[in-house]
This record gives C-alpha cells, structure tokens and sequence, in this order.
C-alpha cells in the first residue's frame, strides 16, 4: 500500500465521519452507524466491567464521556450526509442527536434520490467543490 492511498483512506474516513459535505447511501450510512455503536459500546463496557470508585473507573468515565462527545459530532455528521442524498439540508440532522437508534433504522431502509441533486453528484463521495 503506497502512502498516497493511505492518505486517500485517511481523508475518506475524515470524510465519512467529520466532513458535513457530500451524501451517503443507505448501506454506507448503515455501516457507518453499526461501527459508530460499537465504537461507544466498548468504553461503557470497560466501564461496566471495573470496580466503581476506583482510578479505573474514573479513567473510563472520562473516555466514556470524550467517545460520547465525538460519536454525536460523527453521527451528526453521517446522518446530514444521508439527509443530504433525499436532497434536504443539513439541519434535519439534528434529530439524529434526539432519536440516533431509530432513525439509523429509518433511514437505512429508503432509497436515494436518483442522479445528482445540489449536495453532490454521487451517493458515497464529498460533495463537488
């Protein structure tokens, strides 16, 4: 793997996660919000696992707390880009941080809007600069 496609990957992942620009298809947005719960899973169980009011259970709230924080942005972030394919702005996203379950089930089961709208050409890429 040559360090040009690992820059690619990276700035794809940046995309897919942070970025509010571009669309996202339902299987993407699916996985992409499958890998964001089990992403906050592991520190809540970590913390589940260690005694309570010890330095370990502080250490795992506290990353609890920093994955919550950065997980909503990328959910935020995911769920505006799936909006973004039906052709609505970004600001019908903000129910993703009220309901996040159920509309990753919601939205994974519509289709597309066909063809290019004002967010982008394509389902799955950044948006045209």
């Amino acid at each position: 793997m040559t360090e040009r496609t690992r820059l690619s990957e990276r700035s794809q992942f940046f995309w897919l996660f942070f970025s509010l620009s571009g669309r996202l298809s339902p299987v993407a947005y699916a996985l992409a919000g499958v890998l964001l719960v089990l992403v906050q899973f592991f520190p809540f169980y970590q913390f589940a696992r260690v005694e309570l009011n010890t330095t370990a259970s502080q250490n795992w709230a506290m990353i609890c707390w920093g994955v919550l924080l950065i997980s909503a942005w990328a959910t935020f972030a995911v769920t505006a880009k799936r909006f973004h394919d039906f052709g609505k702005p970004t600001y019908f996203a903000l129910i993703s941080l009220i309901i996040g379950p159920i509309l990753l089930i919601i939205l994974s089961c519509f289709r597309s809007d066909p063809g290019p709208n004002r967010y982008g050409r394509r389902t799955n890429a950044p948006a045209d600069p």
